[in-house]
């Protein structure tokens, strides 16, 4: 995983959408970061592929420069040398083959001025609906091969149901191996969520209790205080459970109840992850509710109501929240309920995982009674503040026995420099050519073939208010004496 053995090599970068959000946003910053660690990424080209009419090198290099500076990265010794060396443009406009075969002219040029090996991440930072073209495209021109490595990076979401992801990843294997697919899930980039994996196993004391004899339940949370943001368009059409639900959350949860693997290498880790996809129970109607905000403040400011985005219908019952209980059924973690929920306008950002032990079967104290007894609790923050904090029962000072929760805290920032966009973890991994972070076509099947069921017969949508924690019909989800944390 991430191992330093594998070799680093120079590529040329293709990005299609190279004017975009993300582009701007990402993955531009996160590339030049990586070359300015001299990691051998500054010997790569990025080759940026848009419609825009009337663009060329020096144009685009100056909206790089724009977006450098909105980054606060820009310094114009360094970066316009790499800029002026490194960056390039190139319009494709549309689905006209002789542009395909311009575009592989312009990427040989490239690789012989700067003496590049021939290696190409074909990066499809591109709405959903335009993958299948695009994956057409390169390869019937013959783009996916070459002197020396393609890799084909495509972002979520995959598909948007099960039929879909079906097909497109058909379309993907006419023209390229599995193995040079890379999936993003730029969650699965983030360091904290890694360190899952070396929390647990390299922890012997957690993995000891990691089952359905010492865990209770798990909950796992994304919130979002935002709204739609512009994106109404998308969300009409994805809503909740396939924006979220479907892949972070889902990746969140197989890295969480995997087991162990021989070793931490890719497919020994998607392995694990895609059996633990296939042991959850099929989902019932009754094991989900969905919500959509309505109006109500964050912050001590007003927010509207979802129907009262623009471009949302007035009538519109697209969920903007999900919660879920979902059942592993195998040996390790039968009878404890998985709790995964999402939402927009919610109280505050975070990303979350509360691991909540078993109580003692019984009080050996006086007057206290084992169900007054604070259950023990560990809590991953992926986001905002990375780290974690287990929750532990002490007695209180003095001469009666009373107990009281405390936590034991580690955040990264207090000792650690910062953490690396998940970004640029992200795209060393490709071209190190380690797939340990990234989805597998069988894995994406499995999440769609789970969710399936929910998203044929969905269940109805409730109101809640911006600012609060969901619909409180998500509470019947829960079991007696349990609740949503944070609530």
């Amino acid at each position: 995983m991430r191992s330093a053995r594998r070799r680093l090599e120079p590529a040329t970068i293709i990005v299609f959408g190279g004017t975009g959000d993300l582009m701007e946003r990402k993955l531009l910053p996160a590339l030049y970061r990586l070359a300015e660690q001299g990691l051998r990424v500054e010997d790569s080209h990025v080759l940026g592929v848009a419609r825009s009419a009337g663009l060329d090198d020096a144009g685009y290099r100056a909206w790089v420069r724009r977006a450098l500076h909105a980054a606060g990265l820009w310094s114009e010794e360094r970066s316009r040398a790499w800029c002026d060396r490194c960056v390039h443009f190139q319009r494709v406009g549309g689905d006209r083959s002789d542009e395909l075969a311009a575009l592989g002219r312009r990427i040989e040029s490239l690789e012989q001025a700067g003496g590049l090996p021939g290696n190409r991440v074909f990066y499809l930072a591109l709405p959903p609906e335009a993958f299948p073209g695009v994956i057409a495209r390169l390869g019937e021109a013959g783009l996916h091969r070459s002197r020396g490595w393609t890799r084909l990076v495509i972002e979520k979401p995959f598909g948007r149901d099960l039929l879909l992801a079906q097909e497109l990843n058909g379309l993907v294997h006419r023209h390229f191996a599995e193995s040079q697919v890379y999936r993003i899930d730029h969650y699965l980039g983030k360091e904290t969520v890694q360190n899952l994996l070396g929390f647990r196993f390299a922890n012997p004391v957690f993995e000891a209790l990691w089952n359905r004899d010492r865990i209770e339940s798990v909950q796992i949370t994304v919130a979002e205080p935002i709204g739609v943001e512009g994106r109404a368009v998308y969300y009409e059409r994805a809503g909740a459970l396939r924006d979220i639900v479907q892949n972070h959350l889902t990746q969140l949860l197989t890295l969480v109840a995997m087991e162990v693997p021989g070793a931490l290498e890719a497919d020994l880790i998607r392995n694990e992850k895609v059996k633990v996809l296939r042991a959850i129970q099929p989902i019932d109607r009754d094991q989900v509710v969905f919500g959509q905000y309505a109006r109500g403040r964050i912050d001590g400011v007003e927010r509207p109501a979802y129907r009262e985005e623009p471009g949302v219908a007035p009538d519109s019952r697209t969920e903007t929240f999900a919660a879920l209980r979902l059942a592993i059924q195998n040996w390790r973690w039968h009878g404890v309920p998985f709790y995964i929920r999402t939402g927009k306008r919610m109280p505050r950002r975070l990303t979350e995982i509360v691991v909540t032990f078993r109580r003692p079967p019984v009080s050996v104290f006086e007057m206290i009674d084992a169900e007054a007894i604070n259950p023990n609790r560990l809590v991953v923050t992926i986001q905002p503040d990375e780290g974690f904090d287990f929750h532990v029962e002490v007695k209180t000072p003095g001469s009666q026995m009373r107990l009281e929760s405390v936590c034991l805290r580690f955040r990264y920032s207090e000792t650690f420099a910062p953490l690396p966009d998940a970004y640029e973890t992200l795209l060393l991994d490709i071209l190190r050519g380690d797939q340990t972070l990234f989805v597998r076509a069988d894995e994406t099947e499995a999440a769609w073939r789970l969710y399936a069921p929910v998203l044929e017969h969905p269940p109805q949508t409730h109101s809640y208010p911006a600012g609060t924690w969901g619909p409180r019909e998500a509470k019947r989800l829960l079991r007696r004496g349990q609740r949503w944390l944070p609530a």
